[in-house]
């Protein structure tokens, strides 16, 4: 019997960083359980430089293709689970169709540090490695407690760490 993947959506402002990160570490650590979708309320016009200089140099991630999306893009699929990466986007977070789970992770923006461009990459280089780490907790849940997890659902978000 083929294993169904769980639709998981991460959502942020910008899409740019966090969403992103999360987007392409999970596709990398599982997706064999989960189909990721990463969206902002508010897109960029593109994928901060230094998001994709970090997927590729610290996690041999490709992601030249990852592009800003908007939420409205994924606004009447239905997804399991929903997952904010920035408060400014857990406050503002649609109601999307179905029962999703919602959970909120909350994630430091990169993209508001300062400095050196090697303070910049620092800053986005932890991002990465504290969604990372979630993600591997996510991922070592078993199926069947993900099962009871999804049969939860929420619109009010819920913190999952």
């Amino acid at each position: 019997m083929a294993k169904v993947k769980q639709k998981i959506l991460f959502l942020c402002t910008g899409n740019s960083a966090r969403s992103i990160f999360a987007e392409y570490l999970i596709k990398k650590t599982c997706n064999d359980r989960f189909e990721a979708y990463s969206a902002g309320s508010q897109p960029r016009p593109a994928v901060n430089p230094y998001t994709i200089q970090v997927l590729r140099d610290y996690y041999k991630i490709d992601a030249s293709q990852a592009h800003s999306k908007s939420w409205d893009e994924f606004r009447d699929a239905n997804f399991d689970i929903i997952i904010t990466v920035c408060d400014r986007a857990k406050e503002s977070c649609p109601v999307f169709p179905g029962q999703p789970i919602v959970a909120h992770w909350s994630i430091p923006d990169p993209a508001e540090a300062a400095g050196t461009n090697e303070q910049k990459l620092r800053v986005f280089k932890e991002a990465a490695q504290q969604i990372q780490r979630r993600i591997e907790l996510l991922c070592s849940f078993p199926i069947e407690k993900l099962g009871h997890l999804l049969t939860q659902s929420s619109q009010t978000p819920e913190t999952i760490n």
